[in-house]
């Protein structure tokens, strides 16, 4: 069991593990990523608001949050513990919004700043009314004193864990998160129910200091009632787990808005008393909580980065996808490239007219027209094949679809006639480095070098026109120097769009590192604990 005194190297151990939780990203919908984000933020929760700050300040006060389903009497509860109204218990249900914790007025300065819970709001007391209906918790917490809790004990009020709206569900986890001793409360008529028990196998498997609160038990089946409860609770391990019987009293019914007389509550204010009173009994109760969440997170941080794991792997994937699709459909290009592809249609009647009834500038505009539908059909072509792998892998709900892109077009556009113009310079530099009068037509030579290099065989009179022009050394110099334009402008076209692709994958900042970050840290904690 650990011992509480503020521990150096054990703080240090568990803030880098809360920081390599923090850092975790699980953006995509894969099986188990739900459950993956639900723990992520219990660890953070744990960690934030109950761990670190309890071994830092060993001797701040109990903190003991009350929970339960709808109606169970959470705030009746504390209320009568209490010995006068200080949270909302009304008719309508739920009626816990902001939670409410509840300290000797000597304790009021270790909840009143942001030792734990920082994330909420402290806030002053409202004028309290009957409750209204639901509504969503907010990031507040209202802090009470009261002289009726001995020193060194705090109660707080929790949200529904079963509440229709998701805000207070997860605040009331948040609040439980951040307990000494968890009290469970639940009634003589959903002591069964599916989520209560979800709570108490939480407790369990934490091996945190629990309390069950049987409340609203009719007198005439007192008896049976508790002996049906004891053997569930025996049966799931928890039969030593200490368990307080609350029977169904005037003041509890008609919405709970009176105080239970103090015989029904003084059995729990005596034990929560004990704890608080007795050196033993506190060391055994923090010291167990403690201790449990710590020995937690030998199983429960594999399992996140087990998660973090998968997120990798599915971004691998779906990147693979996009890559694959983008080098097939290069691929393509290249052989249709290489067959004269472009030579055909309005480029292929512009050559067959050249110079007799075509001008070296419409043939150029011809071929680069053509480059950039063929390029064009490529890219969507790619992008196709990215859908049909993305439709068929869940992984990529998470991701923006791909969409035909309608700005597409002019960027690849952009592309293809910025290589023209680096086409055209080239050949007006060879131009004016030819020794030959006259001087052949720049914009001639240009036609030719792109016929030649993109025309396929049927364009080997272009070449051999060129060498005629400008020399064959020249020639070959001038259509490998073209070439290489080529390949790179086809080349920055794909890696751009691809790139295009890609960035939404990227925005979700998925890597392998969080994984063997968690590892390592719990390895840490495993030995300096």
């Amino acid at each position: 069991m650990v011992t509480l005194d503020a521990r150096p190297q054990l703080i240090d151990a568990l803030t880098a593990l809360r920081d390599r939780v923090a850092a975790v990203r699980l953006p995509l919908p894969l099986a188990g990523a739900p459950r993956a984000r639900q723990a992520r933020g219990e660890l953070l929760a744990q960690l934030d608001d109950y761990l670190v700050p309890r071994l830092k300040d060993p001797g701040a006060p109990l903190l003991a949050v009350v929970g339960g389903s709808t109606g169970a009497g959470k705030s009746t509860l504390v209320n009568s513990l209490v010995g006068r109204r200080v949270t909302e218990a009304g008719v309508l249900r739920p009626t816990t919004r902001t939670p409410v914790l509840v300290c000797h007025p000597d304790d009021h300065h270790w909840f009143s700043g942001g030792r734990v819970l920082p994330r909420l709001t402290r806030v002053r007391a409202p004028e309290l009314e009957e409750g209204d209906g639901e509504g969503a918790a907010r990031n507040e917490l209202r802090v009470e004193r009261s002289g009726a809790l001995p020193r060194g004990l705090a109660l707080l009020d929790a949200p529904d864990i079963d509440s229709l709206v998701v805000e207070n569900r997860l605040l009331a986890a948040e609040l439980i998160c951040a307990a000494d001793v968890w009290v469970m409360v639940t009634t003589a008529s959903r002591y069964a129910d599916a989520v209560p028990w979800h709570l108490l196998r939480t407790a369990k498997e934490y091996d945190a200091s629990l309390v069950i609160v049987l409340d609203r038990v009719p007198h005439q089946v007192i008896a049976e009632v508790s002996r049906q409860y004891a053997a569930l609770l025996t049966k799931a391990g928890l039969g030593d787990v200490p368990r307080f019987t609350v029977p169904e009293l005037p003041e509890s019914a008609g919405g709970g808005s009176g105080l239970l007389p103090n015989s029904a509550v003084a059995p729990l204010h005596d034990w929560l008393a004990h704890r608080v009173r007795d050196p033993a009994a506190r060391q055994q109760a923090l010291g167990r909580t403690a201790t449990g969440v710590i020995d937690s997170l030998n199983a429960r941080m594999p399992e996140l980065a087990a998660a973090v794991a998968g997120q990798y792997a599915a971004t691998v994937r779906l990147t693979g996808a996009v890559e694959d699709a983008y080098e097939a459909e290069r691929a393509r290009l290249d052989q249709r490239l290489a067959a004269g592809a472009v030579l055909s249609g309005d480029a292929r009647t512009r050559w067959r007219g050249f110079p007799r009834d075509s001008t070296a500038g419409e043939l150029l505009d011809a071929l680069t027209g053509g480059l950039g539908a063929l390029v064009q059909c490529a890219v969507a072509a790619a992008d196709e094949r990215v859908r049909d792998a993305w439709r068929r892998d869940p992984a990529a709900a998470g991701v923006a679809a791909v969409r035909p892109d309608p700005e597409a077009g002019e960027r690849l556009g952009i592309a293809v006639r910025r290589w023209r113009r680096e086409l055209e310079e080239l050949a007006d530099e060879e131009v004016r480095e030819l020794d030959r009068t006259p001087a052949p037509d720049p914009e001639t030579v240009a036609a030719l070098v792109a016929t030649a290099l993109l025309g396929g065989r049927r364009a080997r009179p272009a070449g051999e026109r060129l060498a005629q022009r400008i020399g064959a050394r020249a020639a070959l110099r001038l259509r490998d120097r073209g070439g290489e334009l080529l390949t790179a402008a086809v080349g920055s076209v794909f890696d751009g769009e691809r790139d295009r692709r890609l960035a939404p994958l990227d925005s979700l900042d998925v890597s392998p590192e969080p994984q063997a970050e968690l590892i390592a840290a719990l390895s840490v904690l495993q030995k300096v604990k």
